[in-house]
């Protein structure tokens, strides 16, 4: 087994929210990183990488970008810039890059698609209908009934989800999508569960939770996630390996017996149904906000690990290591977040986190700038995701939530309940 250590590496990272602040943070700390980029990145991100004013969604001038800056490793965050072949381009000019190719991450750019590879492949997942007519739609909402499960069958940046007890809802939804995914509602607790892989070799992650709903008990509409936690104490042991085994490894064997090897990160949203394990959705990257927590606990140095998983060697990677504590992650969101939010607003009270606080909490920025005279001003609907560690859910929460008090943000709002049930042994 080879050693992870890397030597004299220079990374550069797409994309501008806080998972690619935490990946940032992580290959920041990382001995083996000697350069790190990011474009376009955000306020945040400039403190830890230099920043390019470069499009994420331009595959050829990202490469361009790599080739300039003699990249050693390109890793690209979000789903669009996958979807849209950027790490393809990359890989063409012969730099290794850690994502999936743009047919591959089809697994998360359609619902129908993964619901097709889950089939072929035997993994557990809802009994679902592909929709694109209203007649259609009303049929599986009345095979389904309540509560109704409407996915729009595209991107929709953790949006395009609707669970409602209301038809009238759920006809809207569907209807105002081109396809739809329509499903049986899975009940149980949600887990969502990374996994780095080289296409043949899968090495999963330390799984952990997140919150979608915006407001406290799980209440309001979806968004990107306001929140989440690792590790899970409630959650069986044996989870991880049984994840791997029934939905991980075959998913990736799927897709290379289909020509369209999957090299990157895999992520499983999970239900832990009464009747065991279920896949909701399959996502071709690191999630937000549970990329935060679950590098907080990584403890091997993470460019070894996506080098290894953009060069093929997974196989000989030595096992991971990960720190006995816990990790919480509270969303700071704007006003009117998840509906058109309010930006331009000065964020004050970062300097107080990072002067009080750390290092067992820190600021990870997702929707942030700077003006002309340097200030930070929110510029998206997840403003900042707060991070803290402890040796156990209970201190981690109560030191993300004195961060979190620190900050001021007109019109701001966040969940007070994140973890609150898994901190008190529920």
């Amino acid at each position: 087994m080879r050693s992870s250590r890397l030597h004299c590496v220079k990374v550069l990272v797409i994309g501008g929210g806080a998972r690619e602040h935490a990946l940032c943070r992580s290959l920041s700390l990382d001995p083996d990183v000697t350069a790190l980029h990011c474009a376009p990145g955000n306020a945040g991100i400039a403190e830890v990488a230099a920043l390019h004013g470069v499009d994420a969604l331009d595959g050829r001038a990202v490469a361009d970008l790599a080739v300039g800056l003699a990249a050693d490793l390109v890793v690209v965050g979000p789903e669009a810039p996958l979807v849209a072949g950027v790490a393809d381009a990359v890989r063409a000019r012969g730099i290794p890059a850690f994502g999936p190719s743009a047919r591959a991450a089809e697994l998360e750019g359609s619902k129908a698609f993964a619901k097709d590879v889950m089939a072929a492949a035997g993994v557990p997942t809802a009994r679902s209908y592909v929709c694109t007519t209203p007649e259609e739609i009303d049929t599986a909402l009345d095979a389904f009934g309540a509560p109704y499960v409407v996915k729009d069958d595209g991107l929709a940046a953790g949006k395009g989800v609707v669970v409602t007890e209301d038809v009238a809802v759920a006809r809207a939804h569907a209807n105002a999508c081109d396809r739809v995914v329509i499903e049986e509602f899975l009940d149980g607790p949600e887990v969502s569960l990374f996994a780095v892989t080289d296409g043949e070799t899968v090495v999963p992650l330390q799984p952990a939770q997140d919150f979608k709903r915006a407001h406290d008990g799980d209440q309001g509409p979806n968004t990107g996630g306001m929140g989440a936690y690792s590790p899970l104490p409630w959650a069986d042991p044996e989870l991880v390996d049984e994840v791997l085994q029934s939905v991980l490894q075959p998913t990736v064997d799927e897709l290379r017996r289909r020509g369209t090897p999957f090299s990157g990160l895999l992520y499983a949203g999970l239900a832990i149904t009464s009747r065991g394990v279920r896949v909701i959705e399959f996502n071709a990257r690191f999630g937000d906000p549970e990329t935060q927590v679950v590098l907080a606990r990584l403890k091997t140095p993470l460019a070894g690990l996506l080098h290894a998983a953009a060069t093929g060697t997974l196989a000989t990677f030595p096992p991971l290591r990960w720190s006995d504590g816990a990790a919480v992650t509270v969303v700071i969101a704007s006003h009117n977040y998840p509906g058109a939010p309010r930006t331009g607003d000065p964020i004050e009270g970062l300097a107080a986190v990072a002067a009080q606080d750390a290092p067992d909490a820190y600021v990870l920025h997702a929707g942030t700038r700077r003006d002309a005279d340097g200030a930070v001003l929110s510029a998206g609907g997840r403003v900042l995701s707060v991070t803290a560690t402890g040796a156990d859910l209970a201190t981690a929460r109560e030191r993300v939530y004195r961060s979190v008090d620190r900050i001021a943000l007109d019109g701001a709002h966040h969940r007070t309940d994140i973890a609150a049930k898994a901190a008190a042994g529920e």
